[in-house]
């Protein structure tokens, strides 16, 4: 039997720190990178179960994207028919980032009544989806090999979406870095496009000061409404322990966060691989839940 080795969430490497000569250069073509992109990319090699997965089953729930330029890009010309490909008309959630599918899989199974598109960049992360697929035997999941910002801009219809979930992406801890991080005030304005009115965007990151920014986009974006406005505030604020112990490696402070606004815990999101290991870290979990306005 070959054992393959466990794979970091793809939109969240936080394992490691990569070398600037790694990032995407965003001025050598500006085809490539109106915006960031949503991801870092790594290899695209298969091989086991993952590679077996993908033979079986890439023909049935892999969305053929036709490109524009990279093998992740989207051909703008292209519009995603989501009652054609399930073949009905059910909510659509759509994941950003969906790493190893342990999330996307789950609440599919839990809710055989609405539809799931996972957008990914990493190969392997979209063949062990696959695998997850084909284990629970779903048939309400679609898997997408694509940039984000290229996914909420033409790919998908304007309001077409039930909710999006984006869970812990990327940091880019270095302040230098923090221009690529995913969550913006433009991406804002592509998430409220894609949703329906009264749509849902559900957010969670194991970092305070990525929290922190969510925050402040979500909030000054006329197009959300925060479901949990002002609560988990002052001495219950996951912000103010993180403050107080410096569970992020950084000298306790004795900052209060009186703003609060984080949500509860998602129940509808599974404890993931990844979520398990911030936990065991000692990092706590922000949950952020907006309502497009």
């Amino acid at each position: 039997m070959t054992t393959e080795p466990a794979l970091p969430d793809a939109a969240s490497p936080h394992a490691e720190d990569p070398a600037d000569a790694s990032l995407p250069d965003e001025t050598s073509d500006p085809r490539h990178f109106r915006s960031p992109v949503s991801f870092v990319r790594r290899g695209s090699r298969l091989q086991g179960r993952r590679q077996q997965a993908w033979d079986e089953l890439s023909d049935r729930f892999v969305i053929d994207v036709p490109r524009a330029e990279a093998d992740t890009s989207v051909d703008p010309g292209y519009v995603f028919d989501a009652a054609a490909e399930f073949g009905r008309t059910a909510p659509l959630v759509v994941e950003i980032g969906s790493g190893l599918g342990e999330a996307v899989t789950h609440a599919a199974e839990q809710n055989p009544d609405k539809n799931y598109l996972a957008v990914e960049v990493y190969l392997p992360g979209l063949a062990q989806t696959l695998q997850r697929i084909g284990q629970k035997e779903l048939t309400n999941v679609r898997v997408v090999q694509a940039n984000a910002p290229e996914v909420l801009t033409t790919m998908l219809p304007a309001g077409s979406v039930d909710e999006v979930w984006v869970f812990f992406p990327d940091p880019w801890h270095k302040t230098r870095h923090h221009k690529r991080r995913m969550v913006k005030d433009e991406f804002a304005e592509l998430v409220a496009r894609v949703l329906v009115p009264g749509g849902i965007w559900r957010l969670a990151t194991d970092w305070s000061d990525y929290a922190v920014q969510m925050r402040e986009v979500l909030d000054a974006s006329a197009g959300f409404v925060n479901l949990h406005h002002g609560e988990q505030a002052g001495e219950d604020s996951p912000l103010t322990r993180v403050n107080r112990e410096g569970l992020e490696k950084k000298a306790p402070m004795d900052d209060v966060d009186t703003r609060g606004g984080w949500a509860p815990r998602f129940e509808g999101r599974t404890l993931t691989s990844f979520e398990n290991k911030a936990h065991q870290a000692g990092r706590l979990i922000f949950d952020l839940t907006y309502r497009k306005a």
